[in-house]
């Protein structure tokens, strides 16, 4: 695969890096990466996964784009209000982009219809904002054997770590089960800041980046929380041994996919 003149100028800040370089571009334009939720999360990471000229992208959402998006979902604008937010954010990055493929699934991602989606993708971001969804993903990319990036955002605050198969522990090794319903409020109800979405959203693009190219350390095994009030960023290791986790420990008890409640596996 020989780039263009026009390639070469695009994505010519990568070719001088010698982690990326013209090896690691082709890696990022044969890759395929799945975007669950294309809100505040998903918005940012589509955009710069995008830009950064991984082939093949997938947007998983079933809503539709609404005024109250536009303050964090910067994928949208204020003419996308109603459309449907799989189909705005396909045509914001096909401006961005050409040689970006957008495969859009207008559809909640549930347990019939999730492997099915994820099984064709190399990484797949979790950009959804439930637990729920969140549980049914991880639990999902375990299964499969995908690797993922988990993120969530409230308020001033927000948390991502990865996971990759037999690298480290999972989602469910973290937080055992799903809280009780309105037990952890959400950002519709809490409320949460735009911007914080840029900077979680792009560092899930950034971990799925690194995957891609097999440079630099994941965060695998790692919670990365960030506190935007005091600009603090924490590295909290996550439990070695993984061996009584209940999805990817040694005697597994889930082996079948669990939707805990109607999972709407929409964007933040």
């Amino acid at each position: 695969m020989a780039f263009t003149n026009e390639q070469m100028e695009r994505y010519s800040r990568h070719i001088i890096l010698k982690e990326i370089g013209v090896k690691g571009q082709k890696k990022l334009l044969n890759a395929r990466v799945l975007i669950i939720g294309a809100g505040g999360l998903g918005a940012p990471a589509a955009m710069y996964l995008a830009a950064a000229g991984v082939g093949t992208i997938g947007i998983a959402d079933a809503d539709e784009v609404d005024l109250s998006n536009l303050q964090r979902q910067i994928i949208h604008g204020t003419p996308d209000v109603g459309k449907a937010k799989v189909q705005s954010a396909k045509e914001t990055m096909n401006r961005m982009n050409l040689d970006v493929k957008v495969n859009t699934y207008r559809t909640f991602v549930a347990a019939d219809n999730i492997l099915d989606l994820i099984c064709d993708y190399d990484f797949i971001v979790d950009g959804t904002d439930n637990f729920p969804a969140k549980f049914l993903i991880n639990d999902a990319c375990v299964m499969a054997g995908k690797p993922f990036s988990h993120a969530g955002i409230i308020r001033f605050q927000g948390q991502l770590m990865t996971y990759v198969p037999g690298e480290g522990p999972c989602y469910r090794c973290v937080f055992r089960d799903p809280p009780p319903k309105d037990a952890v409020p959400t950002c519709k109800q809490a409320g949460v800041v735009g911007a914080m979405g840029g900077v979680i959203g792009s560092l899930q693009a950034m971990e799925a980046i690194k995957y891609i190219v097999g440079q630099g350390e994941l965060l695998t095994g790692t919670l990365l929380t960030y506190d935007a009030l005091t600009m603090t960023f924490r590295k909290v290791p996550l439990p070695k041994n993984t061996d009584d986790c209940p999805v990817c420990g040694k005697h597994p008890t889930i082996t079948r996919l669990i939707d805990y409640e109607q999972t709407e596996c929409e964007g933040i």
